[in-house]
């Protein structure tokens, strides 16, 4: 019988089921950041929130998440991906329901805190247990589908929130309780699933790892027959070594330039329609919505048309180019004006959902949770930064100032990943060096 590497093994049941319980848990992360603003408008009452308040809880959950990616991932890398991604969702459904009895607004920070210190850790085990289990022709597909996931959380939650917010007074409890229902669904599965055979083989229990091939994929799968170097030093340490930084920079600059005008136009789209004098900058900005929703789907679609390579520099290029478009579009028409903000939401997405199959696929399996950890929490502290200050720039230099920083944002990402990204598309991660 001939034997097929692992990277190479066909899809089977069990990556389906993976990739389910993985894609139910980002539906879950999506949703519960999106809620918090519909609901936060009806407990402002009941809780006494002053402006403070609102503003604390409101990135509440972002700051729980930096801290949950950053330390995560020496976690994930020292004790295995499947802990993690097995009995997080248990908390996540336990700290959702517990959003039903706060009784101030300080309980409601710490819930929040710890949801965002979860979905941390959901950001980073979902991608890097995929990354190494899935086959490496299905890698891009199953991981980019976690964007889509996102997206449509992200939705669910305006149309839960607007549809109960005024039926009952407390009905901002049950709208930020919801979150629980799709993080239910995932946890069978995510409890069914079993641990990466890269990082079992990387701690030298290779009988085990195979043990899980031959039970989850059947006969004729083999392991890497190279031994993986394992890392005894400092994850962090060795994330910014020679060996490693080139990757590790890569993953945040990345990141960071696709979140930062990804948050900061999307958040404040009508206000940014408005200042451009864009007539019906309501529906200008629903146009926009539907362009990332769209876009999300349309990385899904193309993820393994395009080099990752080209994908990302070709992304930055176009979104620059339109949005820059857009800045000078003062003696345009509207409808171009639009159709711009509609071409740089599209592609934006679509971008996002190419990092989530690049990012795992710039480290090696060693130390690949910790990489992901540090780039999920560099992109939130430029969310964080970019939704707090582009209210403040618009106010005092105007749209045009602001939009430009996004767009020197965009061309310095572009700029990062002509120079220092490495092209993945083929790689196997099975290969402990950098790529």
């Amino acid at each position: 019988m001939r034997l097929v590497d692992f990277e190479d093994a066909p899809f089977r049941r069990v990556h389906w089921k993976l990739a389910i319980g993985a894609t139910t848990g980002y539906l879950s992360d999506g949703y519960t950041l999106g809620v918090v603003g519909i609901a936060l408008a009806g407990a402002q009452s009941q809780l006494a929130l002053s402006p403070g308040w609102l503003g604390a809880l409101g990135s509440g959950s972002l700051a729980g998440l930096l801290v949950g990616a950053l330390f995560c991932g020496p976690a994930a890398d020292r004790f295995g991906r499947r802990p993690i991604f097995a009995y997080n969702m248990i908390a996540f459904v336990v700290l959702s329901l517990l959003q039903l009895w706060v009784r101030s607004a300080a309980e409601l920070l710490a819930i929040r805190f710890l949801l965002g210190v979860v979905l941390g850790t959901d950001y980073v085990v979902v991608k890097t247990l995929l990354a190494e289990f899935m086959p490496r022709l299905n890698r891009g597909r199953a991981l980019s589908l976690m964007g889509v996931a996102w997206a449509l959380g992200y939705a669910l939650a305006y149309v839960a929130g607007f549809s109960v917010q005024n039926t009952h007074p407390g009905a901002w409890r049950f709208v930020l309780a919801s979150s629980a229902i799709p993080a239910l669904i995932s946890i069978p599965l995510r409890l069914s699933a079993h641990e990466s055979p890269l990082w079992l083989v990387l701690q030298g229990r290779r009988e085990e790892a195979q043990r899980i091939i031959d039970t989850s994929h059947g006969p004729g799968i083999r392991l890497p027959s190279t031994p993986l170097r394992n890392l005894a030093a400092s994850p962090w340490r060795e994330l910014l070594s020679r060996r490693y930084r080139r990757s590790t920079f890569v993953a945040c600059a990345l990141y960071v330039c696709l979140v930062v005008p990804y948050f900061a136009v999307s958040t404040f789209i009508p206000q940014v329609m408005a200042a451009l004098n864009v007539s019906g900058n309501e529906t200008a900005g629903l146009i926009y919505i539907i362009g990332l929703m769209v876009g999300s789907v349309g990385g899904l679609l193309m993820v393994d048309w395009f080099d990752r390579r080209v994908f990302v520099i070709g992304s930055f290029a176009v979104t620059s180019a339109a949005l820059l478009l857009s800045a000078i579009s003062a003696d345009l028409p509207d409808f171009l004006t639009v159709l711009a903000f509609a071409v740089f939401s599209f592609v934006l997405s679509a971008a996002q959902a190419q990092i989530y199959v690049y990012l795992p696929e710039l480290f090696p399996t060693s130390v690949r949770a910790s990489g992901l950890g540090i780039a999920v929490a560099v992109s939130r502290l430029g969310a964080a930064a970019a939704t707090s200050l582009l209210p403040l720039c618009v106010a005092r230099y105007g749209v045009r100032a602001a939009l430009d920083i996004c767009i020197a944002t965009l061309v310095m990402g572009g700029l990062v990943c002509y120079l220092w990204a490495p092209e993945t598309r083929h790689a196997r991660l099975a290969v402990e060096s950098p790529v």
